[in-house]
């Protein structure tokens, strides 16, 4: 069987590293994967998954002669590149809600996202609230194959950076610092304001320091990733968007708990004051004290500690999860209608014409809303400066006309 993957970036991001191994397990088991970009990528860049290096790397153009069983989107962006490459079939492999990553203003640029999960695709997703979402909002059915684990890295022996040493509290924070969603110079500001004895940052951005950080950790290969873990308490993610995170789950396995707030997909396996602690999201206060709490109470701490290795034991491998992701996959190819390219075409284009139509309407409006701006502003200053009692006059009815609309 022959699979194209499509991907976004092969740079290092958690929805990335859950794509590479899928596609490195499902290549081990005699599959034929290969990963298709825009752009040439040099292996380097896959410094910090080694193992990615080993699956065919292809752009578009070097597969448009090219037939595959079947063309897997991972982004939503890619799946509007999707016609590009000839398939029996396709699927899109939805690892979250990915409008929720822009501003409510983008509005036009938020439908098409939503559009995409309206498209003719099979569905693969990996947590319980996509699935719900995708079956409520959009009337889609989803196969649902929760990411696994690399038991093989993650793990509560090993080596490691830097003892725990007991009476003290080594707080880990995980994420980029320049995507907003993913909160990261908030989380740090919230744990300066604790009694945490270290904070550490690992990070995708790269940096080497940064500011009220005792040690930052910058674009780490993943076979390293475990050492920072078993060298930490507790991982504090604050994120605003989550398909299912990986890292708390990671540091469960390496001997640690965690702080989030009830984004998306935590409780696939968080369990608030179980095996972790669960604050609503952007409460601070909440954070702060849950912090200082595992600082003055190391019962407690030892207690969810011990809850999340618990967690982490009766969670899948990723051999168990990739099988279960190769299962689908056979199952859409196998058992499942076809679809045709030039149907995904037509579907594909009817959406995109309205995202240009919806984008070219709010730029031509916030254009006209400039314009009078502009023309408020030079009436304003003329008033303002040749006839001042008119000016007066004006600011006082405007002034009227907001206190009663308020």
């Amino acid at each position: 069987m022959r699979w194209a993957i499509l991907l976004g970036s092969p740079d290092i991001s958690g929805g990335t590293y859950v794509i590479f191994e899928h596609a490195i397990r499902a290549q081990k088991k005699g599959i034929e994967v290969t990963i298709v970009t825009e752009e040439k990528v040099p292996m380097e860049r896959l410094h910090w998954h080694p193992e990615a290096r080993s699956i065919i790397w292809k752009t578009f153009s070097e597969v448009s002669n090219e037939t595959f069983d079947i063309c897997i989107a991972t982004w939503w962006r890619t799946v509007y590149e999707m016609t590009r490459v000839a398939a029996s079939t396709y699927a899109y492999f939805v690892q979250s809600i990915e409008s929720r990553f822009y501003d409510e203003s983008e509005k036009p640029l938020r439908k098409l996202v939503e559009s995409t999960y309206r498209l003719p695709l099979y569905i693969i997703t990996e947590a319980t609230w996509i699935q719900r979402y995708l079956s409520d909002v959009h009337n889609a059915e989803s196969y649902l194959v929760r990411n696994g684990i690399r038991k093989d890295i993650y793990s509560i022996t090993g080596e490691t950076i830097a003892p725990r040493e007991p009476g003290k509290l080594r707080v880990l924070v995980e994420g980029p610092i320049d995507v907003g969603f993913k909160n990261v110079p908030k989380t740090i500001k919230l744990c300066r304001r604790s009694n945490a004895d270290e904070i550490w940052l690992l990070t995708s951005s790269p940096i080497d320091s940064y500011n009220g950080v005792d040690r930052v950790f910058s674009r780490v290969p993943i076979f390293d990733t475990a050492k920072i873990y078993r060298s930490c308490d507790v991982i504090v993610k604050l994120s605003y968007v989550e398909g299912m995170f990986g890292p708390p789950l990671e540091m469960f396995h390496c001997g640690g708990t965690s702080i989030t707030y009830n984004v998306t997909g935590h409780d696939e396996y968080i369990i608030a004051d179980v095996n972790g602690l669960v604050a609503q999201t952007d409460d601070e206060e909440q954070v702060v004290n849950y912090i200082n709490m595992l600082k003055e109470n190391p019962e407690r701490l030892a207690r969810l500690k011990a809850s999340a290795l618990k967690t982490a034991e009766q969670w899948p491998s990723w051999d168990q999860s990739s099988s279960d992701f190769i299962a689908a996959i056979q199952d859409i190819y196998e058992n499942r209608q076809k679809i045709s390219q030039d149907v995904l075409r037509n579907n594909s284009e009817f959406y995109f014409d309205w995202y240009v139509i919806g984008e070219n309407y709010k730029n031509e409006l916030a254009g006209r809303k400039s314009i009078y701006r502009v023309i408020y502003q030079k009436l304003n200053n003329y008033l303002r400066i040749k006839h001042p009692r008119v000016h007066q006059f004006a600011r006082k009815v405007k002034f009227r006309i907001l206190v009663r609309k308020n």
